[in-house]
């Protein structure tokens, strides 16, 4: 040890040469030096033709030696050099850890004894501890001995796998491993390590770590190069307990992954500073967590951007002052004809402008809204903004953007411009909100900058007509991608170049027309496909004078691909051109009627998808997904129109989709939730279009029975101002007024919304009447129902001897019709009388037995439901560990079917856990994350109700705290993220 205390190896006993020999630069100069002496040496000799021992030849002699001892120097102080790595202990790296670290000018990192550090194919880990300072904080003095712990663990894993410690920042580590099985094996050794170390009670020690192979270059005593940085990217991307995988080391290990481990395949990310994406993936480790959120990569900045199936093409002017304008201005709208690429140009503006704002980008497809009306709640759902009770959404809207830096991308706005009022009011409100609209015409509005979408680029037409020319237009450049996206072998060649470039020519330079072109290449060359389109471009003109050039020219090149099908297609496609949002086979095959037509649903639907007529969406709920570009669907429908089929085939096309929300109401509950939910959502647009067709068909009795039946799926994925909207527009129509099974559904069904928007008075009014009828009705499950729902509303009211009296009377109904859901529901709830009482001990077993006919019965939501009010009794009843359980396994059966309403009964029953644990301000900390996600999500149960017969979390905790620390911990929990409130 050097008088300083410096843990340095000591100077090289060779002095100055030792110096010389550790400095490669030095080294590389020196035998640089010497070749190019010896080479300039004898060039200058040969040259000069004069002899060797001539005053010249004996100058260029010198030079050589020199050249030559020079290249002997260089030498040996590269063998020092490397004498002397074999005998020192390597210096530590200094490596920027992951997360914030990496961001910032590092500290000098601490020194470590490691062997010499492999090169070749190395795997790079970088791990640190999540929450560092937070812990700091919390553990105070005793953090330094929980940091060196966590090291110790790390340390043990590292060794006994032969990697290399690299250094140390901090509570991040940097290793590097010859093998890459032996990394993974080490973060999993780390990881099990670290669950099962005990640690003070109440902290968890949660460390990410991220693994990359790639190549072991030295620069000096340390790794450089991209792979080192990328490694340190894919740990800044893991969460606490996680560790992610590059698709290089994936690659390597995938058949030999420690025993008890998987990998998960997390898709492309962005990582930081990276240009091109990664696929990575995350180690699932048997008995650790494994339900992380997504990888914080660039793609994790909030947004709904649709990911492109196809490359981007050609705009680089377009793009370059698409965004010099979004700099300028807040509201851009892109024009042009149909087909012109409006939409496509859009979402890559926004995707390349991403990173610019702070709060993402969101994209709002408005093709399938046709009422303007409609437009604030399709902004809403975009932006994940949520329905707030008793309030317009459009106010919500302008709440949720007030303090947002975000792109809206709202496209297809020409068929809703009498909502462009929305845009202004949103753009007023919120300064930080920029709008790139798409739309055939400007919208008109304050401030609006228009940018006009042209066609592509065209060839040159007295430019040189070989291929590589005519290949640097952009329109040429997408029929050819376009045409080896169909046929691999295609080549722009002296032979079709000329043809193709009269094609796009043709085609005026229109996207859309090109790409149904060049899909013709499957089976025609480009010198056959050019004639045939002139005939049909010819037709067009003949007529339709009204409509401009480029729409006639893109009408044209539809119409030719339509023209190129049998008779028994072009009737189907002109059918299937009646759904919204698109479509699966089944749906195809009731309302388009294939088999009448003498077709095979399959084959006919996959023939429409290769003449680029229908595009499939991949595998969804119910099997593979089809759907039309709206241009296209436009032309569909007009050749329906003209077929005389449209009213029936329309009618078919509601039919399908009303008995589907019928169909859907007991699965809305079941074993098979989840599944119908999606399938729901997937359909959203077909259903709206089902009940705007019945009610202008006056067909109120289906309207008001399959708007009754879905209302679970409107209450469940976030929906209650749309579905609320439905059904008072249905309850009011003057044809369905009368006392029929089917206004009692769709009267229970607003009830049920309103109940969860927390409008009690709207509630009551509706279940009174829905009562009212199903006694009229006599019908003893329908009103053993009715009078459950309406004991609710009086419980809410504080009349708990009413509701007691309502579920009495709902018990023996439902045990008389057999009904034993209700049944279950209702004696789960006379359960209130005694949880008022406080005699816990009675109310358990009710709970319990209501639990498992649930679960029997494989109603899902209610047992969902039932779970997190069992956890809150055991609490109650002095059984903490059995009250976790119950809301753990409630939260796994929420979880599954994606129920945020779902998420919020779990969050407030974590709360009431942890007020009777004593733990207050985790308590009111729950309270306020509950409440911040039901304003996402727009509902929750009542809590007043709650309160009547099980207490206030949140106000009993608060009553044990002072006010300033009770405040604080509501506003924590105000802004914590659903997964870290869920820890609580």
């Amino acid at each position: 040890m050097t008088p300083s205390g410096d843990q340095s190896p000591p100077a090289d006993r060779d002095g100055p040469a030792a110096d010389l020999a550790a400095n490669p630069g030095v080294i590389a100069t020196t035998l640089l030096s010497g070749v190019i002496a010896v080479a300039v040496a004898a060039a200058e000799w040969v040259g000069s033709g004069q002899a060797l021992d001539s005053p010249a030849g004996i100058l260029w002699s010198v030079v050589a030696l020199l050249g030559v001892a020079a290249m002997l120097l260089g030498s040996g102080l590269e063998l020092r050099r490397r004498r002397q790595a074999a005998r020192q202990v390597a210096a530590p790296r200094a490596v920027a850890a992951p997360g914030p670290a990496a961001d910032r000018p590092a500290p000098p990192p601490a020194r470590a004894q490691v062997p010499e550090l492999p090169t070749g194919t190395v795997t790079f880990l970088f791990t640190d501890i999540e929450g560092s300072t937070r812990l700091l904080q919390q553990l105070g003095g005793r953090y330094p001995a929980v940091r060196d712990e966590h090291a110790a663990i790390l340390r043990r894993a590292i060794r006994d796998r032969d990697g290399v410690e690299v250094s140390t920042e901090g509570d991040s580590f940097f290793a590097a491993f010859a093998s890459p099985v032996a990394a993974v094996g080490a973060a999993v050794a780390a990881q099990r390590g670290l669950a099962a170390h005990p640690w003070p009670e109440g902290f968890a020690v949660r460390v990410r770590m991220g693994l990359h192979t790639g190549e072991g270059v030295l620069g000096g005593d340390n790794y450089v190069g991209i792979d080192v940085n990328r490694a340190a990217r894919i740990a800044g991307a893991a969460h606490g307990g996680q560790v992610i995988v590059s698709g290089a080391t994936h690659g390597l290990v995938e058949d030999a992954v420690p025993e008890g481990t998987s990998v998960r395949d997390l898709g492309e990310h962005r990582l930081k500073d990276l240009n091109l994406p990664m696929r990575l993936y995350d180690l699932v480790i048997e008995g650790l967590p494994a339900d992380f959120l997504p990888p914080r990569t660039l793609d994790a900045r909030p947004g709904n951007l649709p990911a492109q199936l196809t490359s981007f093409v050609g705009r680089e002017r377009e793009t370059a002052e698409a965004r010099r304008l979004l700099g300028r201005t807040r509201l851009l709208t892109l024009t042009g004809a149909g087909g012109t690429g409006k939409s496509r140009l859009a979402l890559q503006v926004a995707a390349e402008l991403l990173s610019g704002y702070r709060d993402g980008a969101f994209f709002a497809d408005l093709s399938s809204v046709t009422d303007p009306d409609l437009v604030p709640a399709v902004l809403a759902r975009a932006l994940r903004v949520p329905e707030a009770p008793g309030r317009p959404v459009l106010e919500a809207l302008r709440d949720h953007l007030r303090d947002r830096q975000l792109l809206l991308v709202a496209d297809n706005f020409e068929q809703v411009r009498q909502a462009g009022a929305v845009v202004e009011e949103l753009l007023a409100a919120a300064s930080g909100l920029t709008v790139l609209a798409t739309s055939r015409v400007a919208l008109s509005l304050r401030g609006e900058q228009e940018l006009v979408v042209p066609p592509l680029a065209l060839p040159d037409p007295a430019g040189p007509p070989d291929p590589e020319s005519l290949g640097r237009s952009d329109a040429v450049r997408l029929f050819v991608e376009r045409a080896q996206a169909v046929r691999p072998s295609f080549e722009l060649t002296e032979e079709n170049a000329q043809a193709v470039a009269e094609i796009c020519a043709r085609l005026d330079g229109l996207p859309l027309a090109i790409e149904l072109a060049a899909t013709r290449t499957k089976v025609l060359t480009p010198g056959q496909i050019l004639p045939r389109l002139q005939h049909s471009l010819t037709l067009l003109t003949g007529g339709a004078r009204t409509l401009p050039d480029r729409q006639r020219t893109l009408r044209g090149a539809i119409a030719w691909s339509y023209d190129l099908l049998p008779a028994a297609e072009q009737r189907l496609f002109a059918r299937l051109s009646v759904f919204s949002g698109g479509w699966t086979l089944a749906a195809a095959e009731a309302v388009g009627d294939p088999e009448a037509l003498g077709l095979d649903p399959l084959e006919a639907t996959t023939s429409l998808v290769d003449q680029s007529l229908a595009t499939t969406t991949g595998a969804a709920v119910g099997g593979p997904r089809f759907s039309m570009l709206e241009t296209i669907r436009e032309f569909g429908r007009e050749q329906l129109a003209a077929s005389g089929e449209l009213d029936e085939v329309a009618r078919r096309h509601a039919s399908w989709f009303l008995d589907l929300a019928v169909a859907a109401e007991p699965h809305l509950g079941g074993a098979d939730q989840g599944e119908w939910l999606d399938r729901c959502d997937l359909e959203h647009a077909n259903l709206r279009a089902a009940l705007r067709w019945a009610v202008e068909a006056g067909e109120t009795d289906r309207a008001q029975e399959a708007a009754g039946a879905i209302w679970r799926f409107w209450q469940q994925r976030g929906h209650l101002a749309e579905g609320r909207r439905w059904l008072e527009e249905l309850l009011a129509m003057p044809s369905g007024q009368g006392p029929t099974p089917a206004r009692a559904k769709a009267l229970s069904g607003a009830g049920g919304i309103a109940w969860w928007q927390e409008d009690i008075a709207a509630a009551r009014g509706f279940y009174q009447e829905a009562l009212a009828i199903a006694r009229q009705l006599g019908d003893p499950a329908r009103t053993a129902q009715a009078l459950y729902d309406q004991s609710f509303v009086a419980g809410a009211a504080g009349d708990f001897d009413g509701a007691f009296g309502l579920l009495e009377e709902s018990l023996e109904l439902a045990r008389l019709a057999g009904d034993e859901p209700v049944a279950a529901r209702a004696g789960w709830m006379l359960a209130i009388r005694d949880l008022a009482a406080g005699d816990w001990d009675r109310a358990l077993p009710v709970a319990e037995r209501s639990v498992a006919t649930w679960r029997r019965l494989g109603d899902r939501l209610q047992m969902a439901d039932g779970l997190v009010w069992l956890g809150v009794v055991y609490i109650r009843a002095g059984r903490p560990a059995d009250a976790r359980s119950a809301i753990r396994e409630a939260l796994g059966l929420f979880r599954d079917v994606d129920s945020p309403m779902g998420i919020v009964s779990v969050i407030l029953g974590l709360s009431y856990l942890a007020r009777w644990e004593g733990r207050y301000q985790d308590a009111v900390r729950l309270a306020g994350a509950a409440e911040s996600l039901r304003e996402q999500v727009g509902g929750r149960p009542p809590l007043d109700f709650l309160a009547g017969f099980i207490g206030d979390p949140e106000a009993e905790a608060r009553a044990r705290l002072p006010a300033d620390a009770a405040e604080a911990a509501w506003e924590e929990g105000r802004r914590l993220g659903v997964e870290q409130a869920l820890e609580g």
